[in-house]
């Protein structure tokens, strides 16, 4: 497969992530939140990610993301289709935007190269990416000055910023209303093509429309069920064949809830 390239920086982008035999266990936890768990991030594809609250999902993002730290105990192989480290090629996006209330919108987006050596050409980039998420005139506004969606697009342009090949996505748009969510639903997959993108949500619709894999974390200790998703390319359309594989998903996760 060719190599996938952000015409925008030159770096690469195209790289796969395989979690092989995966335990991970809380320093004051006497069980595991999962054990002996694979999970493989196919390179430049969307992988999302559901199950019900508790169960580990973003633990497991926060642990990629290098997050935890010493609070857990972890046992497993994590490999990138390159052998290229994680550590220092992922961003991470919250559902809260963590927008820094004291910057404003252009310094929150370059918060990561902030104290850089590149400042002149970091900002004339963000705006650049302030552009691309439809926020062209709002450098100068402080967050409490946006709206909800508005914010949103800022975190994902300051994702988009650190210019990461593994973008880790923790149920970045459940906040917002139905339309608003579409549009950054949409956004996304079109700023973030040809990255490798790992989504937690709790939604299967948001999962169907932009997912190339879907996966239901259940059980304790959890494991991971692999399922089936339409033919068509995301971002998809809802169509009565999604409606199809929503119902079934509502049904397999209907399980964890007995």
């Amino acid at each position: 497969m060719p190599e996938l390239v952000d015409h925008t920086t030159g770096l690469a982008s195209n790289v796969g992530v395989a979690l092989n035999r995966a335990t991970l266990r809380y320093n004051d936890a006497t069980e595991p939140l999962f054990s002996n768990l694979s999970l493989t991030l196919p390179a430049g594809e969307w992988t999302c990610l559901l199950g019900k609250s508790g169960c580990g999902k973003t633990t497991l993002l926060r642990h990629l993301a290098g997050l935890l730290g010493d609070k857990v105990e972890w046992q497993g192989e994590l490999t990138t289709s390159d052998d290229s480290p994680l550590f220092g090629n992922v961003a991470y996006m919250a559902q809260q935007d963590l927008l820094l209330p004291w910057l404003n919108v252009l310094d929150n987006v370059c918060l990561s190269s902030r104290f850089g050596a590149k400042q002149v050409s970091d900002h004339a980039r963000a705006i650049k990416l302030l552009e691309a998420v439809g926020l062209n005139g709002y450098e100068k506004a402080t967050p409490d000055q946006l709206s909800g969606g508005m914010r949103q697009r800022v975190a994902l342009a300051r994702t988009l910023m650190q210019d990461k090949p593994l973008v880790l996505m923790d149920e970045p748009f459940s906040a917002l209303d139905a339309v608003t969510r579409h549009k950054l639903q949409s956004l996304s997959a079109k700023l973030l093509k040809g990255r490798t993108v790992l989504l937690i949500t709790h939604d299967p619709q948001e999962a169907l429309r932009l997912g190339h894999h879907i996966h239901i974390m259940s059980g304790s200790p959890a494991s991971l069920l692999p399922l089936g998703v339409p033919n068509s390319a995301p971002p998809r359309q809802f169509t009565a064949e999604l409606a199809t594989h929503q119902q079934a998903i509502i049904e397999q996760l209907e399980r964890d809830y007995v």
